[in-house]
């Protein structure tokens, strides 16, 4: 069975990290590459960060040089660092596949307090 269970956030002041977590269950996470997205109240989803199965990694331009996406192969486990964290980097923060889209997972709440 397919399981993605993101965990790791909460509530923050602005200027501070956290560190996000995917764990990944039933699929062959090695050979996918991974991505985060995020949906803030009344937005669309927007993508975060990818990266390959090589390690290669891209960044929408709101977070790079803020945020790290990584992966460890040998947990089947995603992760996101996230510092220097802005208000409006509060949303609910997902993982996924990115060229085969899983079922979604139930997100974590990221909330940066001004």
């Amino acid at each position: 069975q397919v399981q993605l269970v993101e965990s790791g956030g909460g509530l923050v002041q602005a200027g501070g990290s956290l560190r996000l977590s995917c764990a990944t269950s039933g699929i062959n996470f090695s050979r996918k590459a991974m991505v985060w997205y995020r949906q803030a109240p009344g937005k669309q989803r927007e993508l975060v960060a990818s990266i390959t199965m090589g390690g290669g990694t891209n960044y929408a331009s709101s977070v790079k040089g803020r945020f790290t996406i990584s992966r460890d192969n040998t947990k089947n486990t995603l992760y996101l660092q996230m510092n220097s964290l802005r208000p409006e980097d509060t949303a609910v923060y997902y993982c996924n596949s990115q060229w085969s889209p899983l079922a979604w997972g139930q997100g974590t709440q990221v909330t940066v307090s001004s």
